[in-house]
């Protein structure tokens, strides 16, 4: 209540609506498993290995690696594997997907993280030491360093003598006197080891009327001399980095003083580079003090080392780890009384609200089909546990119908679908050449299907079944599912994949792995997830208000309004709102024992629609009477 203590005037802001609902995200999708490059917890390693927001595909390859295969055994003997969940990215976003966020699960050989290094001896017993920032053989990338000189920023300081113009502190330099022939400085591209070096220091007691600090310049070998006729060109480095055909990364003005604004160590770190989806970074400490004559002796020593031996070398040690078993995929939980002890697999995408849509592309694809039941059990486990999102299941590759009927058989979730069977592409990743056949690849169809989901939800709506909608991106299905087949299949619940003639391929069911008929179509649990995901958050403000008559009212209110804009939408079933919908929050649904325990309960009724699985048309003769 407003304190009025004073006579005067008090104007108060109220409000006399109710508040409304924000209608959540129901497209984003989640995937976890295996991937060549990218975030991923390991001891010693980079903070920042959180699921990553995914919003094209190009944005995927930059982040987590390319389609090229992994080097991991799935158990079929074969040191090479395809990237499934790289492939399933690529048919997410060809399908219509727009956000997927990606988990990394990486598990490593025994006493190996799989971690690319190489060290660079410089100085008296120095060394530095490029490093990937994840796992994976992807990380043995390309590294060429180059020197590039500057202009020459020499200038004759009336009362300091020769200086160097709009260079701080630490930067290195190469000093020469003339005549120096138009080869000896070149710009760029030129060894390092020829020229007199220094690096530049400041003496702050000595400055001049307009507060400039005298410069001083100290090589490897100690103070260098400068005359009024020197030649001072600021040398900084230019790093390129080659993971992949397909890819280069270039780093230029890197200095290697840790007093430079750009230096090498903070560019190029292990943390928080300025390039975000870096694939290296160096290791080299900063020292205590950045003056003292131990670290500009370093700098000049490290970058002639730096040039000498990283001029197109690979770094070596980089490798794909271990196929991740099902427990790898599930991941761990976050130690909440260690902040850098983070979550993986699955669990990392537990802690991302907005997901609506999970799938394992890696579940199906174990050669040991005990393995890939595990793994379709940990999935449909997190959704179930996570209630606000659905599964995407891929059966086990190459199964027949009875093989892929028997799977189903062993689960029964109304969070999960199951769909069925593989998708063939052409290789995306080979060129093509006369005469060679294509490459083709066999792939699960989760990947396909969640893009499916997503198209169906931003054009039509989550209360649209995302069925007879056309599969895009693909050669053909694994096997060829007919009418009688799909009259198996579908009352099991399982989704057929379908080719028909003349209208494309098409995704031909919309079941849910559940033996509840109440929750047999996918559409209808997923309309529920977000009504009741939605609710969920537009409701909070309403803990620790006064459980009165006026909060019920702005409840009922509130959700009758929501609910009415979603049978407009035509999510919900009837020819009046009254008829899609009831809202109850009064004495009613709570009695006098619920009011002191401080419970607040309304009860909501939606009619939602159901998909039009059957359309059947009943044609009978029919004899006229003759009329003149």
């Amino acid at each position: 209540m407003p304190e009025y203590l004073a006579p005067g005037v008090y104007i108060e802001e109220t409000t006399f609506r109710s508040k409304s609902i924000e209608g959540v995200p129901t497209s984003t999708t989640g995937f976890a498993g295996a991937t060549r490059y990218g975030p991923v917890q390991y001891l010693g390693g980079p903070r920042s290995t959180e699921p990553r927001l995914i919003t094209s595909f190009t944005e995927f390859e930059r982040v987590y690696g390319s389609l090229e295969q992994l080097r991991v055994d799935r158990g079929d003997g074969q040191p090479f594997s395809e990237a499934y969940l790289a492939h399933a990215a690529r048919a997410f976003f060809l399908n219509g997907g727009r956000r997927l966020y990606v988990s990394r699960v990486f598990t490593p050989e025994a006493n190996n993280l799989g971690l690319a290094a190489l060290p660079i001896a410089f100085g008296t017993g120095d060394t530095a030491t490029w490093r990937a920032r994840w796992p994976g053989a992807y990380g043995n990338a390309l590294l060429t360093v180059r020197p590039v000189r500057k202009r020459n920023c020499a200038f004759q300081h009336p009362d300091f003598g020769p200086q160097a113009t709009g260079l701080s502190r630490g930067a290195v330099v190469e000093i020469a006197e003339p005549p120096v022939a138009p080869a000896t400085l070149p710009r760029d591209q030129d060894d390092l080891t020829a020229g007199t070096l220094a690096v530049i220091t400041v003496d702050d007691t000595v400055i001049d009327g307009s507060g400039r600090a005298k410069q001083s310049f100290t090589g490897t070998g100690g103070p260098v001399a400068v005359t009024s006729t020197s030649i001072i060109k600021e040398v900084v480095l230019r790093v390129t980095v080659q993971p992949s055909p397909e890819r280069v990364d270039v780093y230029d003005d890197l200095a290697v003083h840790p007093a430079q604004r750009r230096w090498i160590g903070r560019i190029l770190q292990a943390d928080d580079p300025e390039d975000e989806n870096a694939v290296l970074f160096l290791d080299t400490a900063a020292p205590d003090d950045p003056d003292d004559d131990a670290t500009l002796t370093r700098a000049a020593a490290l970058i002639v080392a730096l040039q000498t031996a990283t001029t197109g070398v690979r770094l070596a040690g980089g490798n794909d780890g271990l196929m991740p078993g099902p427990d790898d995929l599930l991941g761990d939980e976050a130690d909440p009384d260690v902040a850098t002890v983070k979550a993986t697999g699955l669990a990392a995408l537990g802690e991302v609200e907005d997901i609506a849509i999970v799938a394992l592309p890696d579940s199906g694809t174990y050669d040991d089909r005990t393995l890939c039941e595990q793994a379709t059990d940990r999935l449909i486990g997190h959704a179930e546990n996570l209630r606000y999102r659905i599964a995407v299941v891929d059966a086990p590759r190459a199964s027949s119908m009875t093989e892929v009927r028997d799977f189903r058989g062993k689960f029964d979730s109304t969070r999960a679908a199951l769909y069925h069977p593989w998708i063939e592409v052409l290789d995306p990743l080979q060129r093509p050449a006369q005469g060679s056949p294509p490459r083709r690849v066999l792939l699960p169809p989760s990947g396909f299907v969640t893009g499916v989901y997503a198209r169906t939800d931003i054009a039509r709506g989550v209360f649209k079944a995302p069925a007879n909608e056309v599969v895009q991106g693909l050669t053909r299905f694994e096997a060829n599912i007919n009418k009688p087949r799909n009259d198996v299949l579908n009352p099991e619940g399982i989704n057929a994949l379908r080719f028909f003639e003349g209208r494309g391929s098409r995704v031909w069911g919309a079941r849910t792995m559940t033996s509840d008929p109440e929750w047999v179509y996918v559409n209808v649990r997923r309309l529920f997830i977000y009504l009741e995901h939605s609710i969920d958050n537009a409701m909070q403000y309403a803990v620790f208000e006064p459980n009165n008559t006026r909060l019920w009212d702005s409840i009922r209110r509130t959700v009758e309004d929501f609910l009415y804009v979603q049978w407009l939408s035509g999510a919900l079933l009837g020819a009046t709102a009254e008829e899609a919908f009831f809202v109850r929050c009064d004495r009613t649904t709570m009695t006098q024992n619920d009011l002191d325990n401080g419970r607040l309960i309304c009860l909501i009724g939606v009619a939602p629609t159901k998909p039009a699985e059957f359309v059947i048309f009943r044609i009978g003769q029919f004899t006229a009477d003759a009329r003149a």
